[in-house]
């Protein structure tokens, strides 16, 4: 049955990546202020293409009203953290539009390829089996542990609204893994895909692929940010000085986090929505 016909919209995908470079070596304003969120369009087409050819499934060819309800929500839950950075201040925009409506745009736009694109390569690394099996000693999942897990997650998300705002921008680590051990609890209890559960079972392969998943899509994620012309800058207050691109190398270690935040927090919109 597999392999499947790769589908045009990958090839697309792949020349929107290319086109978007050219375009900005060559300093075509649109390219600029909208590098990011062209090239993470054309990603997301482009391993969407290569996750049906290798599975026979994919967010887009099978699973479309996902998909669909995956972009809204992406900018929504973008929104979420912007909310949080009010208070942690770890990052700002330069070089946007003056036209509000253009800016307005390129946030949305960019907001919503998030989860989409950390999806697809999370569905990657599954189909190519990357950390296909990865064993730890089974752990007897209790009430007192999720209760736990719930109530410290709870707490790292309320810090930053109880603290100083100059201790508040040394809480980037509690705003990212806060939301994990809040919702995965939750997760199991209303019989979604939780990495408690993961770790009961004694198999972690799903966390460490979306810790990979974290560092392809930080890296991806930093380089298109760090040529375009209307883009973030991230302000991490341990070696800031020191970086990648726009990001101080601390900060890549909030990516791992992050894709393990996209994936908990998508299994709980997914009971929301009623979607398998």
């Amino acid at each position: 049955m597999y392999p499947k016909k790769y589908p045009f919209y990958g090839t697309a995908g792949l020349l929107l990546i290319l086109g978007s470079e050219v375009g900005l070596y060559f300093e075509w304003w649109f390219f600029e202020i909208f590098m990011t969120p062209l090239c993470w369009t054309g990603l997301i087409l482009f391993l969407d293409g290569i996750n049906f050819r290798l599975s026979g499934n994919s967010l887009i060819m099978n699973r479309r009203k996902e998909f669909f309800w995956m972009v809204p929500w992406s900018i929504a839950l973008w929104y979420f953290f912007e909310f949080y950075n009010l208070f942690i201040r770890n990052w700002y925009y330069v070089g946007l539009p003056e036209n509000r409506w253009i800016r307005y745009v390129g946030y949305f736009w960019s907001f919503a390829t998030i989860w989409p694109g950390v999806y697809e390569i999370f569905e990657l690394l599954k189909n190519l089996k990357i950390f296909q099996r990865v064993p730890v000693k089974p752990r007897n999942l209790s009430p007192k542990i999720l209760l736990l897990s719930f109530c410290f997650g709870m707490v790292c998300m309320m810090l930053p609204f109880f603290v100083s705002p100059k201790i508040a921008t040394y809480l980037a680590a509690p705003v990212w893994i806060g939301m994990v051990f809040f919702l995965d609890p939750l997760n199991y209890i209303w019989r979604r895909h939780s990495l408690w559960k993961d770790w009961s079972l004694g198999n972690l392969s799903v966390l460490i692929q979306l810790f990979l998943t974290g560092i392809i899509a930080g890296v991806l994620w930093e380089f298109w940010n760090y040529w375009a012309t209307a883009k973030w800058i991230y302000v991490v207050p341990i070696l800031g000085d020191i970086k990648i691109f726009e990001m101080p190398v601390m900060g890549y270690l909030g990516f791992p986090a992050f894709a393990v935040e996209v994936f908990v927090i998508w299994e709980t919109v997914k009971i929301l929505l009623k979607l398998k």
